[in-house]
């Protein structure tokens, strides 16, 4: 089969399109024909030499949906013809790839293959960032930075299906205006306005009940002037800096919580638990149409470098996709 790895740590033109063995299917264990794989950040910093899990393969790839075409010993509730979306370890910029059955969602008719690549790491993150850590519920209103990218516009969905108001940061015009379609309750471009003042103006000083917070650095400390009190602080990244000052008063004063969470290296039960919590409470949404993930683009594997440089130069507004049989 065709897969994309790093020939060496570095930018974007390490990447290559090489010949691989198919991936063997092991007890639990399912393997895909892919049909579209979902490009990520943590792709990115693999690229870029950043240790991986013990055992993890360097085809490249954290998600990608296509077609069942073998199933390994003790797998029950998936057979060989069926569409799938799966949560991976590794190897989804391939042709083929190995995913656990628990890992892995059903299709929902109406909803091609090749955008339901773009559902699973994004489905993952926003289900037990937002709903679990963030415990957003119907009538609240979150923060949302970074709210154009894949995840931060299916997370947008999300918040709204589950009857939240959402106010989104971006940093262009074109973003604001993409955000304005999704329906946000208020879009903010960061370069023109400050969401601090503006939560505070559209709150009547009261602030958000949650953050879902990418940037972390000096946003931070801001973040949680514009929270109401009881509010939650949930991080995923930490794209302007890991080291932050804070004022624990005003965390105390208002009975403020920050919590973070990385989805690669949880366990293989917790990453089973979570995928059926989303068949229980997201699908549902994705079936409706509710919830659809954004496609920026939808290259070939062999232009996977040229996928790297898009989200390096934040250019996409939703997911980026790589195709094996072609241009989406």
């Amino acid at each position: 089969m065709l897969a994309v790895i790093a020939r060496q740590p570095g930018a974007p033109n390490v990447l290559a399109c090489v010949q691989r063995a198919l991936p063997t299917v092991g007890p639990g264990e399912i393997l895909i024909r892919v049909a579209a794989a979902g490009v990520n950040r943590s792709d990115l910093m693999q690229r870029s030499g950043a240790p991986l899990p013990p055992g993890t393969t360097d085809v490249l790839g954290l998600e990608a949906a296509g077609t069942v075409v073998a199933v390994g010993d003790g797998v029950t509730d998936i057979s060989v013809g069926e569409r799938v979306m799966a949560l991976l370890g590794g190897g989804g910029y391939a042709e083929y790839c190995m995913a656990v059955a628990a890992h892995c969602l059903p299709v929902p008719t109406g909803l091609s293959l090749e955008v339901a690549a773009g559902v699973p790491e994004a489905a993952f993150t926003v289900w037990h960032n937002l709903f679990e850590c963030g415990r957003l519920t119907a009538g609240e209103t979150v923060l949302i930075h970074g709210a154009a990218s894949g995840v931060g516009t299916f997370a947008v969905q999300c918040a709204h299906a589950a009857g939240a108001r959402v106010i989104a940061t971006a940093g262009d015009a074109v973003k604001i205006a993409a955000l304005q379609k999704l329906g946000v309750w208020r879009a903010v471009d960061r370069h023109e306005e400050d969401f601090v003042d503006v939560i505070a103006d559209m709150t009547e000083g009261r602030g958000v009940d949650v953050v879902l917070d990418n940037v972390g650095g000096p946003y931070v400390a801001r973040n949680l002037a514009a929270m109401a009190p009881g509010g939650r602080h949930v991080s995923l990244s930490f794209i302007q800096g890991q080291h932050i000052e804070l004022d624990l008063s005003v965390l105390m004063r208002k009975g403020l919580s920050l919590t973070s969470s990385t989805l690669r290296p949880k366990s293989h039960e917790e990453k089973s638990r979570m995928a059926a919590a989303i068949r229980q409470h997201l699908l549902p949404w994705l079936a409706s149409g509710d919830v659809r993930p954004l496609i920026h683009a939808a290259l070939p594997l062999a232009r996977a470098a040229e996928a790297h440089r898009c989200l390096e130069a934040n250019e996409n507004i939703g997911k980026v996709l790589l195709v094996p049989a072609g241009a989406y």
